[in-house]
């Protein structure tokens, strides 16, 4: 028979009584609670999932603030004691406890060339005829070139030419994406034995830019009175910047070409010019453009644009059609060339370039694009030259005499 022991009905405590022993106001608060629960059209466990991820919310970006702001307590330290570090390092000087070099390093202990923009190499040959009086300046090919397009190479070219004469400018032709071209180009300037030693040879590294103006990117300036004759002189050289005493600028000029075999029309727009030259008084100009043809270097048929007044900026748009053939084409050569209009005294020239078949550099290559795209317009900016270094280059002869009006020749 099992023994009950008294102590155990000692530890059994009679339940307590709720509204003996609750507050009131808990009592209030608990039956308002239970009033907004039931209210919520929501199962009682979806509340209280609610209610465990809103809170790991809050604490989770109350964590994020006190991690940001241990990191900036972090990063105020850091700076205060840097710059505690600098104030004894100058302290130091100051107090001549350690040398210059700490400070800044000697003349002799710079890398000057790290710090310029290196423009790449070009590789040259110049050779002098006395015989002939004629000097033959070559440009082999160039190396390293800085890359000026955003796709990180160059559309390079190479101006030539003398100082300070300067009534010829070469170029060679431009090669398409790349920073290591091979021009392989000759030219030859005529000039006596005096004048080589008081003449310098410029070779000037573009970047070819069909609607923009061309970027250049380094140049070599050699004096020819220092050079050995004595051989031909072929070396590397690295390009440097272009000189203070840059050519003057005389503006730049776009218009498009459009050529149709079949119907045998040549067309011309002339759409705007800017940066002109100033020639009135005022700081401004009255430009006009002059189209003219030439055939077999005989002046042919001309027209000009109309005048704007008051500008270096001018814009015309403004076609010109003329009637060649294409045996005639092969022969033609177009004359652009910008004046200033006067009233009172005659019209001043400023700027002029040549387009044909033996033309040279961006102007062969606009001609040539136009023959090889027939029926299909072909725009392009042309930086202006002077009058005297066209007409050196392109002698043009009289008129051509109108056979209708000469009778002794049309019955020839």
């Amino acid at each position: 028979m099992p023994v009950v022991h008294p102590i155990a009905n000692q530890t059994v405590a009679p339940p307590l009584s709720t509204n003996s022993t609750l507050n009131p106001v808990a009592v209030a608060a608990t039956g308002f609670l239970n009033d907004i629960l039931n209210k919520i059209p929501l199962p009682l466990w979806a509340i209280y999932l609610i209610a465990v991820v809103g809170t790991l919310l809050v604490l989770l970006c109350c964590l994020c603030i006190c991690i940001k702001c241990c990191c900036k307590k972090k990063k105020k330290k850091q700076q205060q004691q840097q710059k505690k570090k600098n104030e004894k390092v100058n302290m130091s000087d100051v107090n001549g406890k350690t040398t210059s070099a700490l400070v800044q390093p000697d003349v002799a202990d710079v890398d000057y060339g790290s710090t310029k923009k290196q423009r790449g190499k070009l590789l040259y040959s110049l050779d002098y005829n006395a015989a002939q009086s004629e000097l033959n300046v070559g440009i082999k090919q160039a190396d390293s070139l800085m890359a000026m397009d955003l796709g990180g190479s160059s559309d390079p070219y190479v101006k030539v030419y003398l100082c300070p004469e300067k009534s010829k400018i070469f170029e060679t032709k431009v090669f398409k994406s790349t920073l290591t071209p091979v021009f392989n180009d000759h030219f030859s300037f005529q000039l006596s034995k005096a004048s080589l030693l008081k003449s310098t040879v410029v070779m000037q590294v573009f970047d070819f830019n069909r609607f923009s103006k061309h970027n250049m990117i380094g140049e070599l300036r050699l004096q020819l009175s220092s050079v050995d004759w004595n051989h031909v002189i072929e070396e590397w050289q690295d390009l440097g910047e272009a000189a203070e005493f840059e050519e003057e600028e005389l503006g730049e000029i776009c218009f498009s070409l459009r050529y149709v075999p079949s119907a045998a029309k040549l067309t011309i727009v002339i759409l705007e010019a800017k940066n002109l030259k100033s020639m009135d008084i005022g700081g401004s100009s009255d430009p006009y453009v002059k189209v003219q043809l030439a055939l077999d270097k005989r002046k042919w048929k001309k027209r000009k644009t109309s005048m704007k007044k008051r500008t270096l900026n001018p814009y015309y748009n403004e076609s010109f059609t003329f009637d060649v053939t294409f045996e005639q084409i092969q022969r033609v050569h177009l004359v652009i060339s910008v004046w200033d209009h006067d009233a009172m005294t005659r019209n001043d020239a400023m700027g002029k370039i040549f387009l044909g078949c033996d033309a040279s550099g961006n102007q062969l290559r606009h001609w040539a694009d136009m023959l090889s795209n027939p029926r299909r317009p072909v725009a392009q900016w042309h930086g202006l030259l002077t009058a005297e270094q066209v007409n050196s280059t392109l002698t043009l002869k009289k008129k051509i005499p109108l056979q209708s009006k000469l009778p002794f020749l049309r019955d020839r």
